[in-house]
């Protein structure tokens, strides 16, 4: 089964990218329009009712592309949307929410710790999963102002490194030996991150489960593209710099309002 339209993925911001990249090497002749909602970002701070209204203009927008697939690469959205666009739309979507499964049954220590933001960690769906490990200690924590330096260019900056540190050593301190990133931002923050904690502690993100669950659906349910290996598309309707940059400016990206 073919078929040569591409994968749509959108987030609030630039950090879905993460998610993108690890579709497109896993699938590399899939055409895929990545779309950059960065005008609404974070979308951690607003009400579900306000994400669940985002993320149908985000769809309706990709949809218009004639996306076969739509990949949610947002915590906060899927968590808090993810059920809603499947009920409305009549095309196949990927979702992402925090690892914690992983987390949870390999560790040693029983305790995890998860950075995520304030809508996901608030969630139906997060809290639904994080009762079914209640024999592991899970250590939450809101990313208050991560996001938005992200987005505005400050992945590097002394405000980044001081949150950073006052988010992780309590985790520390609880003795997590992993460290599930439950924002698709934040996996921009590794290096830093691997600064701050011990070396044991293990960080986990959900980029190559959600590549290889985009591979499934496209192998189940609507087919791979003929086609060799397509451009992909970038669309942001915010400053494309700090996209641009992100993509290491090997890819053209477009302001476009959505």
């Amino acid at each position: 089964m073919t078929n040569n339209n591409p994968i749509g993925v959108f987030d609030s911001g630039i950090g879905g990218t993460s998610i993108w990249s690890a579709i497109h090497e896993l699938l590399p002749n899939e055409k895929t329009i990545y779309l950059a909602d960065s005008k609404n970002a974070p979308y951690g701070q607003k009400t579900k009712k306000e994400i669940v209204a985002l993320s149908k203009k985000n769809v309706d927008f990709l949809i218009g592309m004639n996306c076969k697939l739509i990949v949610v690469a947002c915590n906060t959205a899927t968590t808090n949307a993810i059920r809603e666009l499947r009920a409305d739309y009549d095309i196949p979507f990927v979702g992402i929410e925090p690892a914690i499964k992983p987390a949870a049954t390999k560790s040693k220590t029983q305790v995890i710790g998860i950075l995520a933001t304030k809508g996901t960690l608030n969630s139906e769906l997060f809290n639904k999963t994080a009762e079914m490990f209640q024999e592991t200690k899970i250590i939450e924590q809101v990313g208050h102002g991560l996001v938005q330096l992200i987005e505005d260019g400050n992945l590097y900056s002394p405000e980044m490194t001081q949150l950073l540190e006052s988010y992780l050593q309590p985790m520390i301190d609880a003795n997590i030996d992993y460290l599930v990133l439950g924002c698709s931002h934040y996996p921009y923050l590794i290096p830093q991150i691997k600064k701050i904690l011990p070396e044991h502690i293990q960080i986990i993100d959900s980029g190559e489960a959600v590549a290889r669950q985009t591979q499934t659906l496209l192998r189940e349910k609507v087919g791979f593209s003929a086609k060799a290996k397509n451009e992909p598309v970038f669309y942001t309707n915010s400053n494309p710099t700090v996209l641009s940059a992100i993509l290491d400016h090997k890819y053209q990206v477009t302001e476009k309002d959505f």
